[in-house]
């Protein structure tokens, strides 16, 4: 292992190749005066000086009668007395001697507009020439990018580094994906450790979870962790639960509080859903706490069971069905219907239309949500004959084709239509969008009145942020542009909005909200009578078993040899001609081509692609991913790794993550590693301790666990996994 060790900054860093003279020129002459940072003065128009230096003399500020309207024109944006004070937390810091900092801040308190200020405060002061804000999505992505331009643009340039690749050098901010450095290790290729002074990961416990770690530790300098997720959310978890989903979040977040240096939970700067609250700023939901007889069964521990007959000769078995298993082993008509029905019945109504409030529900997966957009546009036709024709419920989800810009016009109060009732009200359309995952970090939507949790969800993470998209205040009267109607609209501010719970997640998560109301659904149209729960329905036909229509063997001679070399050519020739795949690979639309590369070319008569098939015709000693696939294809890579490459770089990634202190064992720190990611019956024997059975095993034998240090043989097999995907190295 090598450092890079500056003798003026303190701690030496990790470094995977040495730096270039022109890096080491670069470093030297970018002299750093922190007592310049911590003595700059951060008032409440930090930003409003950048974005209009001479606002103070003009005589739209002088006039206090016009200073709303002038400051409304201008789109001066001041720091709020919190924000001041993570500036000022960060000023502190660093005359503490320190270079991480981590700021816990609520959904709706801008982290945005505060992380523009601290870009400021570095490179203002001299301690930074260049700022790497990282994300972890394509839409976050441009939306950072558009706030910096929009906010600094007068001092400081921004750019998205894939739209400007050879151009970087020439911003002091770049934005990029973390899945964008991470190709064929880019950040390593194209980078030198220290071309960013400043590193800002946005929702971090999500843009470097995992292996992407690797990519925020490959670069020196200062480093700024932003998070949503409070660790108080985590107190219920009980860490001896492994198996626990959400004991992966809990391990997630607090890897995020370590990397910041706060290992012990506390944050650089805090600001809570709460504070906002208390403050004015962000309003708390009303929780519906609206469980069915179904999901109720489902969420207790004896779970939900259902008799199945097997045959008219022999007897019936029983089925039990848990949370987890909802729309994925679990299909019920009825308990989404229901879902729908009291969804609609309680929904908050817009206070200048009176049409159902613009809301965002939340299903289990595409499937799930197209049926579930039906429901909604079916009910809501008998709620309102004629006035919607489909349009009142939208999917919005990864699959579907413009689903992006759907999330765009739904904020701009445009899609499927504005103004469709009162000619001077704009508001959309469509009032509901159903979604997956897609609206549930960094959705800026602040007139919505009504969420929906129409599915189990087991991280924590998920939850704060899908909660997160109502907490913003909001005037309807911005939207109404008719002054007579203004006067009749009883209660134009957004005071509170609903959350809708159909399976307990609020009661799980969050112990300081009282559910403020809890409805009596109204019944399953199942038949049942009473209390009994509806019969199993007709989806329960996919368990039974499926037939083959027809067996034609084929023997393979020599000649499908030859074939199977060829196969990946021929593969790759019909897919190189696809625009609409190679669109979505420009676009860096990994899950929609994926599912695109799949529904056009696997499993098709004649040729049968798949990915062993085309792994073995590539010569690859594993199974390649769909990703890796559209990558060589498309030329992002020249060929695939091995096993063992794959195994070396993440052997790297693990070693930059945790930096053993001795290294003298490292060697067999890697032979362990790479052993237990490989070989899962070494896995099982390390997991039940039935460690005399590596006196006879062939590939780790007693004495190579021996040689790896003690806490070492916890921490490989806890990264391998939590963060390696383990059917790549099958």
């Amino acid at each position: 292992m090598h450092y890079f060790w500056d003798l003026n900054s303190g701690n030496p860093y990790v470094i995977t190749h040495f730096p270039s003279p022109d890096s080491i020129d670069g470093y030297r002459s970018n002299s750093t005066d922190t007592s310049a940072l911590i003595n700059e003065p951060v008032d409440d128009d930090y930003i409003a000086l950048t974005q209009l230096p001479d606002y103070a003399s003009q005589a739209g500020w002088v006039n206090e009668s016009e200073r709303s309207a002038f400051i409304e024109k201008n789109r001066l944006r001041f720091l709020r007395a919190y924000q001041k004070q993570a500036l000022q937390s960060i000023q502190s810091a660093v005359a503490e001697g320190k270079t991480r900092f981590l700021f816990e801040m609520a959904t709706g308190t801008g982290k945005t507009l505060t992380s523009a200020a601290v870009i400021k405060l570095f490179l203002r002061t001299g301690n930074a020439r260049r700022v790497l804000f990282l994300v972890d999505r394509l839409e976050l992505e441009d939306q950072a990018n558009k706030a910096f331009n929009f906010l600094l643009k007068n001092d400081f340039t921004s750019l998205i580094y894939k739209e400007q690749r050879g151009d970087w050098r020439k911003a002091e901010i770049v934005v990029t994906t973390v899945q964008s450095l991470m190709v064929n290790n880019k950040f390593e290729r194209l980078f030198n450790p220290n071309d960013f002074d400043l590193v800002i990961s946005d929702e971090s416990h999500r843009s470097i979870g995992g292996n992407a770690r690797a990519v925020f530790e490959y670069f020196t300098g200062f480093k700024l962790g932003l998070t949503a997720t409070p660790k108080d959310y985590l107190k219920k978890f009980d860490a001896g639960k492994s198996d626990d989903p959400r004991e992966f979040e809990r391990r997630m977040l607090m890897d995020t509080y370590r990397t910041f240096g706060c290992e012990s939970g506390e944050p650089t700067f805090r600001y809570s859903l709460l504070d906002g609250v208390k403050d004015g700023f962000l309003i708390n939901p009303i929780v519906v706490d609206a469980r069915t007889d179904i999901t109720t069964q489902l969420l207790s521990d004896e779970g939900y069971s259902v008799t199945l007959p097997i045959s008219e000769d022999e007897e019936e078995s029983k089925e039990t069905f848990y949370q987890r298993d909802f729309e994925k082993k679990f299909f019920s008509e009825p308990t989404n219907r229901v879902f729908c029905e009291t969804f609609l019945a309680n929904a908050m109504r817009d206070p200048v239309s009176g049409d159902i409030g613009k809301g965002l529900v939340f299903a289990v997966s595409q499937h799930h949500a197209a049926r579930l957009t039906q429901m909604l546009n079916e009910i809501a036709d008998q709620m309102f004959p004629g006035r919607y024709k489909s349009d009142f419920a939208v999917q919005v989800t990864s699959q579907i084709k413009g689903a992006q810009q759907y999330t765009i016009n739904f904020a701009n109060n445009n899609l499927l239509g504005s103004a469709n009732f009162i000619d001077s009200y704009k508001t959309s359309k469509a009032r509901i969008c159903v979604t997956v995952g897609m609206m549930t970090t960094g959705y800026d939507c602040p007139d919505i009145l009504n969420l929906a949790l129409m599915r189990p969800v087991f991280s924590p993470q998920d939850f704060v942020q899908i909660k997160g998209r109502g907490t913003r205040k909001h005037n309807f009267l911005e939207q109404l542009f008719d002054d007579q109607l203004k006067d009749a609209v009883v209660e134009p501010q957004k005071l509170h909005f609903k959350l809708f719970d159909f399976f307990a997640n609020c009661e799980y998560f969050e112990e300081k909200f009282d559910y403020d109301e809890i409805l009596e659904l109204p019944k399953p149209r199942s038949g049942g009578g009473g209390g009994e729960p509806p019969p199993p329905p007709e989806l329960y036909d996919s368990l039974d078993p499926d037939a083959i229509q027809e067996v034609r063997e084929t023997q393979i001679g020599v000649e499908g040899m030859r074939i199977d070399r060829m196969f990946f050519k021929r593969f790759e020739d019909q897919v190189q001609a696809d625009s609409e795949l190679r669109q979505h690979v420009d676009d860096e639309n990994w899950e929609q081509a994926a599912a695109e590369l799949v529904r056009k070319y696997f499993h098709k008569p004649k040729e049968f692609f798949d990915e062993e098939k085309l792994s073995k015709a590539a010569g690859v000693d594993r199974r390649v991913s769909l990703r890796e696939i559209l990558e060589k294809v498309f030329g992002l890579i020249d060929e695939f790794k091995s096993k063992d490459e794959l195994l070396e770089e993440e052997f790297h990634k693990f070693m930059l993550d945790l930096q053993p202190e001795d290294a003298q064992h490292i060697s067999a720190i890697k032979y362990f590693f790479k052993a237990y990611a490989t070989d899962g019956e070494l896995r099982e024997i390390i997991k039940e301790g039935r460690f005399a059975e590596l006196h006879v095993h062939p590939g780790f034998t007693v004495t190579d666990y021996r040689a790896v240090p003690e806490q070492w043989r916890n921490r490989v097999p806890q990264y391998v996994r939590d963060y390696l995907p383990l059917d790549r190295f099958m």
